[in-house]
């Protein structure tokens, strides 16, 4: 332990802990733009500096440590016109549009200005030399708003393990593009989104979807359009942040209330696909277990496309060993296109399948050509919102949603289980599918909360968790990993033989969906541990435990489908990895990336 002096107060600190956080222990917060711990401690936005006795210039808190007998003062009225004046500089050089601006409001820059009123005679720039950019890719880069924090390149780097991006430039001209001089479409990005939800501005951000959707000539003004919404089981935990409200109020009804306002014709659950994905899933990882002669081992899930992505172009020769079943948005797309279109009498040319995703990389995977089969010329989805995207247009609509009434999904394609519902977490897809597993292998349901227990990854420290059952006599070990950086610690180790597994859960995002790159944005709060236990709850509470158990389900295959992995089943609801291409990763050995 160290002492020290902070605004006057004696306090104690363990040696090593950074002036920023000491100033926590005793309440008081010390503004940071750049700061993102562990990951981003370059004190490059100076907005933290304050005074240490015995030193002339003002030091940055974030990456300084505390020292015996320290004496900091961090209000001083040099310490805040030093903040001002840094705030000022940053704001000269960034485009102040901010009632336009997606980051209205959510903008971590617009609240330290706020704070640290700037000078009414500051300049700005009123020209800008934009790097052009792919408006039809997911993530859009505008230079303008980057204040050079590098948030984004850490978090690619040490969190993704992708380096999608990088400094470039020298002196005044240096700023952050796409590595090693490359465009983001001929790059190797997962499209993850987590750039996105780490950038304190709006330098980065998502293709905004909305305007075709209820715009001006958007798809809910065409009379002779159906307009089909779905709505992903992470986006519930998530949506209310962006009105403050609790998961309690801001329930999934509330949510589908929200959505029939807004003008679909139709608001479904997309938990019922992620029954349909388990259906699938699991009779092709049973079908490997029992017929094993030459298949390569661990099977690993399919459901993220970012991971889709990831192993593609890192690992491209393990691509067989992905399941071939689609995700739950793409499969929901299917069925739509196709069983819903007849079931309504509508011809699928005339139904515009909308989902609501907490993913970015979703809006890339609905993109693909090889995965829309359920009818010839139209997509299976033809556009993917983000959580933040959905809750804009609420917003617009000027919709109360605490006054909001609970409303069901609409059916046949609304119901969902417990097992859908924990797809939104990590660890979920896997405990969806060994339970189904166990109930096909043994003619009867396991315990819903304590089987299969072991494998929800939420409050896990490690890169993977592992997990050894033993179901009627077949051992089945499996293992679950969130984050792409965590993905490839995995695959090295299997590589190398020191880890054999049969089964493998891995999603793009720190924990997974509900840690998602669309997902509602709080600077430096990660959120994902929280909203993955509001999802656990909402399985818990569910009458239905298993995908196997839904009737909406039963019902697809005993009128439609016919069976799982059966031949109509396999046309609209797997997908050849192979069928299409994207750049591949840097030169890299096993183990060194180049």
């Amino acid at each position: 332990m160290v002492n020290i002096t902070i605004n006057g107060m004696a306090i104690q600190v363990e040696e090593g802990t950074s002036i920023l956080e000491a100033a926590k222990t005793v309440g008081i917060d010390i503004p940071t733009l750049c700061f993102l711990k562990d990951i981003n401690e370059i004190g490059a936005c100076r907005a933290c500096v304050v005074e240490v006795e015995g030193i002339d210039r003002l030091v940055t808190s974030c990456d300084n440590v505390c020292r015996e007998g320290m004496v900091i003062r961090t209000n001083t009225s040099r310490v805040r016109e030093a903040r001002r004046t840094n705030l000022e500089l940053l704001l000269s050089q960034h485009r102040v549009n901010c009632p336009a601006c997606e980051r209205n409001g959510t903008c971590r820059l617009q609240e330290l200005v706020a704070a640290f009123p700037v000078s009414d005679k500051t300049t700005y720039k009123s020209e800008y030399s934009l790097d052009p950019c792919d408006e039809s890719l997911p993530i859009i880069r505008d230079e303008s708003k980057c204040i050079k924090c590098y948030r984004c390149i850490s978090v690619c780097e040490k969190i993704q393990s992708l380096g999608i991006w990088d400094m470039v430039g020298t002196g005044a001209n240096t700023t952050v593009s796409v590595s090693r001089h490359r465009k983001l479409a001929d790059a190797d990005c997962s499209f993850c989104g987590q750039c996105i939800t780490h950038c304190p501005t709006n330098a980065l951000h998502t293709r905004d979807d909305t305007s075709a959707i209820f715009g001006v000539n958007g798809v809910l003004d065409d009379p002779d359009k159906v307009v089909v919404v779905q709505v992903a089981p992470a986006v519930r935990a998530a949506w209310g942040e962006a009105f403050g409200l609790p998961p309690e109020v801001a329930t999934e009804k509330r949510m589908a209330a929200a959505l029939r306002r807004i003008g679909f014709d139709y608001v479904f659950d997309t938990n019922f696909s992620a029954d349909l994905t388990i259906m699938e899933e699991g009779t092709e990882f049973l079908e490997r277990i029992k017929h094993p002669e030459g298949k390569k081992w661990p099977m690993f899930t399919s459901c993220c496309p970012g991971w889709v992505r990831f192993l593609k172009s890192q690992y491209p020769d393990m691509v067989d060993q992905l399941s071939t079943a689609k995700s739950p948005q793409q499969m929901f797309g299917a069925v739509t296109k196709s069983y819903f279109a007849k079931k309504i009498g509508v011809d699928p040319e005339n139904i515009v399948c909308v989902s609501i995703m907490p993913c970015t990389a979703k809006k890339a995977e609905l993109e693909i050509p090889s995965i829309n089969d359920a009818a010839e010329g139209c997509k299976d989805v033809d556009f993917s919102l983000t959580t933040r995207e959905m809750c804009r247009m609420i917003r617009a609509d000027q919709l109360d949603v605490a006054a909001l009434p609970e409303e069901e999904f609409d059916s046949p394609l609304g119901t969902g289980t417990g097992a859908a519902v924990i797809f939104g977490t990590t660890g979920g897809v896997m405990e969806a599918a060994l339970r189904t597993c166990y109930y096909v292998l043994t003619g009867e349901n396991p315990d819903a909360d304590e089987t299969f227990k072991a494998v929800r990854a939420l409050d896990s420290k490690k890169p993977w968790i592992e997990a050894e059952y033993n179901i009627a006599g077949i051992t089945v070990r499996a293992a679950v990993a969130n984050s792409l950086g965590n993905a490839r610690k995995l695959l090295r180790a299997i590589r190398r033989g020191e880890v054999e597994y049969q089964f493998v859960e891995v999603m793009a995002c720190p924990g997974g969906c509900v840690g998602g790159g669309g997902q509602p944005i709080h600077y430096n709060e990660e959120r994902a541990a929280e909203r993955g236990h509001v999802l656990y709850n909402y399985d818990s509470k569910n009458v239905l435990r298993y995908s196997h158990e839904n009737p909406e389900i039963k019902a697809i295959y005993a009128d439609y489908l016919g069976e799982p992995c059966g031949e109509l089943a396999h046309h609209l609801l797997h997908t050849d990895h192979h069928a299409w291409d994207l750049p591949h990763a840097a030169v890299y050995d096993e183990d060194v990336r180049v």
